[in-house]
């Protein structure tokens, strides 16, 4: 990674200050807790929000190219273009 660039994404949701860091020169993104392989994160805590964790995932993680890598913070790996067609059902489910 060293001399890889990094962009800080600001993805709240499963908690206010939560990022999300892309890396466009390896066509990934590590989203932590914010998206993880078949949904979003927790968002049932005090501090969580189901409306802004969705609206980032919409906004900032979805707009990157279809196949970025998504390194989750738990579980497996997915890409950007198999999870975006699932966002109203989530949205839908809700929290």
């Amino acid at each position: 990674m060293a001399g890889t660039r990094l962009s800080v994404l600001h993805t709240p949701g499963h908690s206010p200050g939560s990022v999300s860091l892309y890396a466009e020169s390896l066509g990934a993104v590590f989203s932590g807790d914010t998206l993880f392989a078949g949904g979003p994160g927790a968002t049932g805590r005090s501090y969580s929000d189901f409306g802004q964790i969705i609206a980032s995932i919409r906004d900032r993680l979805l707009t990157l190219p279809a196949n970025t890598v998504v390194h989750t913070g738990h579980g497996e790996d997915s890409v950007t273009g198999r999870e975006a067609p699932h966002l109203r059902e989530w949205m839908a489910r809700g929290h």
